[in-house]
Parts: C-alpha cells; structure tokens; sequence
C-alpha cells in the first residue's frame, strides 16, 4: 500500500460553483476512494482538495478539521452500509435465503470498502467519537427490524460486526498462519447463524 495519494487532480481545472451540500458530496467521496487506495492516514484535507480540484481553505471550511472529514466519511459509509444490511435481511425474510449473503455483504463492507482500516485507525487515534455513528446506526437498523424468525438480532449484529472488522483488520494473515482458507470465518459465521436461527 502506497503511503499518500498521487498529488494530481483527477478533476478538470475548471471549478463549477457548487452547493454547500454538493460540496460536502464531492469531498466525502474523493476521502472514501483515498481511504480505499491508500489506507486511513491519507485521508487529510489537503489531499482531497487537490483530488477534487479545490483549495486546502475550501475544504477546511466545510469540515473544520481532518478528523471532522474522517467522522463525516465513516457516518456517509455507515449510513450507506446499514441500508445494505437492512435490505438484505429483508430479502432473507421474503426468500428464506441464506444468512450467508449478510455475512459476505458486511466482510465485504469492512474489508473492501475501508471500513476496518478506519474504523481502527479513529479508535487507535483516540477519535471513539466516531464509533458513535457506526453504533447508532446498528441499533437502529436492529430496532427496525424486530423480531427475525426468533432469532436474537442483537447477538446475530454483535457477531456480524465484530467479527467482520477483525476479519477485515487481520483476518488475512491469521488465516494465512493458521493454514486456512481466507473465507474460513465467514463461513464458519454463518454456520453458527443458521444454527442460531434453528435452521
């Protein structure tokens, strides 16, 4: 992994005058490919000015600082996460459907999409503000779908989560160790989901 992003804009140097939401959008996606590509520590204003084509100022000012960025960043993933999460577990309920899909969406989410790196990294940097979205989030994704088949929805979360971010921080090299095969935790999961659901 590369220790900073390319310094070039991928942006043209022309700088349409956009909303204060449009801009809050265009940065906070610019920081989640940044986070992607380069890992958590790249994720700094000025590296997602010059990825989106703005000033250092520009970017300060409707963030404050890197820290509020990141924070805006993980509730953005978290939020679009949660939804996944939430639809397929719907979808599990209409089609009696494997837990096995909920299990590879979330891996998925926090291994591919950066969530583990920077979900770690906030907690090794004393940022636990920002745990609170991804919390917040979970309870109110569990609170709204009730009651699964009598399965307990907040063990089922508490296992998917956790395991999914440790699998995702070091999941890889544990199994590597260990002999295993990569998705041997995943598979494993869902294994005791299925028999926690009685199925």
């Amino acid at each position: 992994m590369l220790c900073a992003p390319p310094t070039r804009s991928i942006m043209p140097h022309t700088r349409p005058r956009l909303s204060t939401e449009e801009m809050r959008e265009l940065a906070l996606e610019a920081a989640r490919t940044i986070l992607i590509e380069y890992g958590p520590q790249a994720v700094t204003l000025m590296a997602v000015a010059k990825r989106i084509n703005r000033t250092h100022a520009n970017v300060l000012h409707h963030f404050g600082s890197a820290g509020e960025l990141r924070r805006a960043m993980a509730e953005m993933m978290i939020r679009r996460i949660v939804v996944e999460i939430g639809e397929v577990v719907q979808r599990q309920r209409q089609t009696e459907g494997d837990l096995r899909e909920v299990v590879d969406m979330a891996f998925d989410a926090f291994e591919q999409q950066g969530m583990a790196a920077l979900m770690s990294w906030m907690i090794l940097s004393g940022e636990h503000d920002g745990l609170a979205p991804l919390l917040d989030a979970i309870h109110n994704l569990v609170e709204e779908l009730g009651e699964y088949r009598g399965a307990p929805l907040r063990q089922i979360t508490l296992m998917v989560v956790v395991a999914a971010l440790g699998d995702g921080i070091i999941g890889g090299p544990i199994a590597e160790a260990l002999k295993l095969p990569r998705e041997t935790l995943r598979a494993t999961l869902a294994q005791q989901l299925r028999l926690m659901r009685g199925w």
